[in-house]
């Protein structure tokens, strides 16, 4: 497992990372999605979980991250969709998750349960659903090393995305300091990821367009090629 320096000079490195949502992985034979995953070189695996009340869906938990971790050295971002991020915070690091985001909708005060996830030497995500103000989540940009948007409602995969998240993420990079990493979770495609791209994202989580394609290697490319591309074009003209 790597540290939290580690993790966060690993996403860099990878940038554009795309991340596969296992959400929409076959539950059947997870091994061998894993190590399909693996052969095509993904660099972030990206574990939805879900508890039914905080989001209208169940998923998994510690146990089925606990049984994966195992399999497999690519780093975990476990992605908290759940109303108690802070019980069972200790449960999902100690289940071997590099990184782990939870919802700034669900705690009163983000900056205690971030820091508690930097003191286990974890990088710490702050997520923030589409129709939540900016203004709970830009008190806490020094305090999290990973910031994920939201394109689309929680809870479900194969949502349409959303695109008038996109102003919303290129105010959060203006605002953001150096090294902050964002994600952008929902929709993600071969039509969306440019656009993504485009306004500052550093990781897309991806779901239908990696797992609904029958080379999961061509798909990683293909969505890497295009946000690298977006990438280069907003340097420039900037």
């Amino acid at each position: 497992m790597l540290n939290r320096q580690a993790m966060l000079q690993h996403l860099r490195t990878h940038a554009p990372v795309i991340a596969p949502s296992m959400l929409k992985c076959d539950f059947g034979d997870l091994h061998r999605e894993v190590r399909a995953l693996d052969a095509a070189g993904f660099p972030l695996l990206h574990l939805d979980v879900m508890d039914g009340h905080f989001v209208p869906n169940l998923s998994y938990g510690p146990m089925v991250i606990r049984s994966l971790r195992p399999l497999t050295e690519t780093p975990f971002d476990a992605h908290l969709m759940i109303s108690d991020p802070a019980r069972y915070l200790d449960e999902f690091l100690d289940a071997g998750c590099e990184c782990v985001t939870f919802h700034v909708e669900t705690v009163s005060d983000p900056g205690e349960l971030l820091e508690r996830i930097r003191q286990r030497d974890a990088v710490a995500g702050l997520a923030v659903n589409p129709d939540t103000s900016l203004d709970a989540v830009r008190p806490w940009l020094d305090a999290c090393d990973l910031l994920l948007m939201m394109s689309v409602h929680p809870g479900f995969g194969g949502q349409a995305f959303l695109p008038e998240v996109l102003p919303r993420v290129r105010e959060i990079r203006e605002l953001a300091p150096d090294g902050l990493i964002i994600s952008m979770d929902g929709g993600i495609s071969e039509r969306t990821i440019a656009d993504c791209a485009a306004v500052g994202s550093d990781v897309f989580v991806a779901g239908s367009a990696v797992f609904d394609q029958p080379d999961y290697a061509a798909a990683r490319r293909s969505l890497s090629a295009q946000a690298a591309s977006a990438q280069v074009s907003m340097e420039k003209s900037g």
